[in-house]
């Protein structure tokens, strides 16, 4: 089963052809998605998706860059959320120190809120991290030593030894179109030694198109392209690359019903 684990298609990018989008994913052979919280203000058109469509799943979070509007976003009040159907995860939440559209303490602060709402919920957390290796691998580091909770490093780029400390407290990986890119040797090195268990593939649309659609908006149905390219990087075969990514995706968002024969 071909699966895109992150996708943002409440963006106003795809405000003209959402549905036309969502059939070619189909046509690709997407078989499902989870459409990614990014803040409660859209988490209403985030949910509606899930709502309206038996193959897209959603979280429910605010992004690192939001953070200055989520100060005093609580655990519970994403537990709450989190009751809702068809949620099946906390995020996507984390640290952002490449642009610091937020305050890093802000950051911290509400990234530990999603944190406490995944222990409780057992939701999976979607994990944003960029230029902030010593300080997440800290709070994570941190976190679960108070109470265990699973998450996913997703579109994972950033250094080695924060990789290393992820797979050692147990994460998930997704692989993005970034791994396609000519110049990302170091991205590339580093997925040929997470986990092999706990490997899943994401577009991150509108985000990161992979070769050969670099520099376009990007959409689900690319994500056979990057399932290509892991395949290509483990030296697994298509359907091996397939099967062990479709494996991982469901024991990590083990909410999501698995269909027979998947």
């Amino acid at each position: 089963m071909i699966i895109d684990s992150h996708v943002n298609l409440h963006a106003p990018q795809f405000d003209e052809d959402r549905d036309a989008v969502i059939a070619r994913a189909r046509a690709a052979g997407v078989g499902l998605m989870v459409e990614i919280s990014d803040k409660l203000s859209s988490f209403e058109a985030t949910h509606g998706l899930a709502m309206a469509h038996a193959d897209i799943w959603c979280t429910v979070g605010a992004h690192p860059h939001e953070a200055k509007d989520h100060i005093d976003l609580t655990a519970d009040r994403l537990i709450e959320l989190a009751g809702r159907p068809r949620v099946v995860g906390i995020g996507e939440c984390g640290l952002d120190f490449h642009y610091d559209l937020s305050p890093r303490d802000v950051q911290a602060a509400v990234f530990r809120q999603h944190i406490a709402a995944a222990r409780q919920t057992g939701l999976p957390l979607v994990v944003h991290t960029r230029e902030a290796d010593d300080v997440m691998a800290a709070i994570l580091t941190e976190e679960q030593a108070e109470g265990p909770f699973r998450f996913l490093m997703h579109c994972y780029t950033s250094g080695p030894e924060l990789a290393e400390k992820a797979a050692e407290l147990g994460a998930w990986f997704s692989v993005s179109g970034i791994a396609t890119f000519k110049a990302a040797n170091e991205v590339r090195e580093i997925v040929t030694a997470m986990p092999a268990d706990r490997i899943i593939v994401e577009t991150d649309c509108p985000y990161l198109a992979p070769m050969p659609h670099r520099g376009r908006r990007n959409e689900p149905a690319y994500v056979v392209h990057v399932l290509d390219k892991l395949a290509e990087i483990r030296g697994w075969s298509r359907d091996e690359a397939e099967a062990r990514t479709t494996d991982a995706f469901f024991a990590l968002f083990d909410r999501i019903p698995r269909p027979e024969g998947a």
